[in-house]
């Protein structure tokens, strides 16, 4: 099992595969199903291939922002912001929880809800337990958050990379599109997570004594690895290519890490399961649409352009999210959606981001911050876990269609 400091994709002294994790298994599987499908003729080579041409850049985003995520983490930035919320909260334990909303949400928005699930988790758990408060609201604050904050920039989350690329929207007109539902999301969130975990907690955590200063071990990483994430949002903000630009943040700190502390440069920094995992799940996807998923979807979403066709569409997102998962639901109701219906598919988009939260497997980020919770010895309740979630999933997603719908920018 993956240990709080390890990479997302690795585990320390697995060099047999019958070490192998159980994802690891899964992504492998998930390959080989999809790569049968192509030899068999089940997808035809030219849709295989067209498929492939589509994800490329993708998959070179995914492993380069891992890559400058797990060396940014390694930095000490994260800690150092961590340790600056709770500075900044001077003992409140209400201003620590918006100040942790904050933090959660920024992560998810500049470097992907991924980013969020693997490397906030241990941050968060480990910070709860320095502040001597209960760990379990801060947990949950960063799992609700690693999905209903994932809306505003097409880098938040895989599927706005492909809806962005559908609806041919760069990120400036992206984020003009969708900060009011992503307000809405954050606030319905914030809401719940205030009244199911945070409240109930703050008898006996408020006031709580603040941290000491963090000091970051190598300064001059530290400091790289701050500009490198920086010069990577700000490339995103003006427009220039997701893979480039996440590929030059990366290399600018891989540079200094090849400087300073070469040893912490390790082949298991770059996520192959993410990428074998993606990979496979496209072909496989792509697959089962030819044979009746596509007309399942098509008649669950529908066709009315309006309200209604974005309502069905956000809810079909929001519900096959949580059967299956929520990328093989969005490729799936992407399929039967019109190219030019780009209210509707971005209402699929939020039954996809917003919605995944009812069970683990719901998104990729659910459950690896499920698998990052156990390691830290933090167990949240199952029961518990899946009726609240479920609530906020309805209820969240209900809310954001709603303002896409008639918010400003519609």
């Amino acid at each position: 099992m993956e240990t709080p400091g390890d990479p997302p994709n690795a585990v320390p002294d697995r060099s047999r595969w019958g070490r192998l994790h159980v994802l690891d298994w899964i992504a492998i599987g998930l390959a080989a199903v999809g790569l049968v499908c192509v030899l068999t003729g089940l997808l035809p080579r030219a849709d295989a291939e067209g498929t492939m041409r589509r994800i490329i850049p993708i998959l070179i985003f995914l492993g380069t922002v891992v890559v400058l995520a797990e060396l940014t983490a390694v930095a000490g930035v994260f800690d150092a912001l961590a340790t600056r919320v709770a500075v900044t909260a001077r003992g409140s334990f209400r201003a620590l929880f918006w100040l942790c909303v904050g933090f959660a949400s920024v992560t998810t928005i500049a470097l992907n809800l991924d980013t969020t699930a693997v490397l906030l988790t241990p941050v968060m758990i480990a910070l709860a337990r320095a502040l001597n408060v209960p760990p379990t609201p801060l947990a949950m604050t960063t799992v609700w958050l690693a999905n209903t904050a994932s809306l505003l920039l097409p880098v938040s989350n895989l599927t706005n990379i492909l809806a962005s690329d559908r609806v041919d929207l760069d990120p400036v007109p992206w984020a003009a599109r969708m900060w009011w539902p992503q307000l809405v999301a954050v606030a319905v969130t914030a809401l719940l997570l205030w009244w199911w975990y945070w409240r109930p907690a703050r008898a006996g955590a408020d006031p709580f004594d603040p941290p000491p200063p963090y000091v970051p071990p190598d300064r001059v990483l530290y400091r790289t690895a701050l500009a490198a994430c920086l010069l990577f949002v700000a490339g995103i903000l003006a427009g220039v290519e997701i893979g480039v630009a996440s590929g030059v943040a990366a290399a600018i700190l891989v540079a200094g890490f090849a400087v300073r502390a070469r040893h912490r440069l390790r082949l298991a920094l770059v996520p192959w399961r993410l990428l074998v995992f993606v990979t496979g799940l496209f072909l496989v996807v792509q697959t089962i649409g030819r044979y009746g998923l596509d007309s399942v979807m098509g008649t669950l979403i529908g066709t009315d352009p309006g309200a209604e066709g974005a309502l069905r569409a956000g809810a079909v997102g929001a519900l096959f999210s949580n059967a299956v998962n929520n990328l093989p639901a969005y490729l799936a109701g992407e399929a039967v959606i019109a190219a030019d219906r780009h209210t509707q598919l971005l209402a699929l988009l939020i039954g996809t981001n917003v919605g995944p939260l009812a069970t683990p497997w719901a998104s990729l980020a659910t459950l690896i911050w499920y698998e990052r919770c156990r390691a830290a010895g933090v167990a949240v309740p199952l029961g518990r876990f899946v009726a609240t979630s479920a609530a906020l999933a309805v209820l969240a997603t209900a809310a954001t269609v709603t303002a896409l719908l008639v918010g400003p920018g519609t």
